[in-house]
């Protein structure tokens, strides 16, 4: 891991991804986590404060950075008011056992997970049955030619932002992971087009 991922990458994704914007994307969500939860990609924690915490019994943080993980400690772990479990594995590898976890929260992570399909099959095997998969990712917009200049940018993106991808298609990567989308929405959210088309809703095993 080079310097720069870190020491200064987990300080610029906790910046931005803590803008209000985004946070209030993540509060259309996170709150309807339940139970045992998984969550993929916990970052620095601040999906944290947006846990009903009447209804969690216990998340599981699954998060390989090591800067990101010290960052949460630092900072957002301290205030949750429940149990968090850290998890080091990559996505890929969850160390979990089969239908272990009752909610997989995934919240402005499947842009950067580089085999995006075994880890939604890893999600997939950890989900009880009857149990939900809450998401909320920025991806490939429907407009083309913010498309087209998210295929040119997207290569240097992805060297500065931690392996981000632009334009990923979110609801077709939900879908052959092995997931059934119940309920989606999608919108720009204020910011630049090319990295602020969203898809927010509720998956369930396929």
């Amino acid at each position: 891991m080079s310097f720069y991922e870190r020491y200064c990458l987990p300080h610029i994704i906790n910046f931005v991804c803590g803008l209000k914007d985004i946070q209030d994307q993540r509060e259309k969500v996170v709150p309807l986590a339940k139970g045992r939860v998984l969550e993929v990609g916990m970052g620095s924690g601040l999906n944290i404060p947006h846990y009903n915490v009447e209804k969690i019994e216990l998340v599981w943080g699954l998060e390989p950075s090591e800067g990101m993980r010290k960052k949460a400690q630092a900072n957002n772990l301290k205030r949750a008011p429940f149990e968090v479990r850290w998890l080091d594995s990559p996505s890929e590898e969850i160390p979990l056992e089969d239908n272990s976890v009752d909610t997989v929260v995934l919240t402005y992570t499947l842009c950067t997970i580089p085999d995006w399909q075994l880890a939604l099959q890893q999600m997939r095997r950890v989900l009880k049955p009857g149990g939900s998969l809450v998401f909320c990712e920025h991806g490939e917009a429907p407009d083309e030619s913010v498309r087209r200049w998210q295929e040119r940018i997207n290569p240097l993106w992805g060297k500065i932002a931690g392996g981000c991808h632009l334009n990923r298609p979110i609801p077709r990567y939900l879908e052959e992971g092995g997931f059934k989308i119940n309920t989606i929405d999608s919108a720009y959210i204020p910011g630049p087009k090319i990295a602020s088309f969203e898809y927010w809703g509720v998956a369930s095993q396929a």
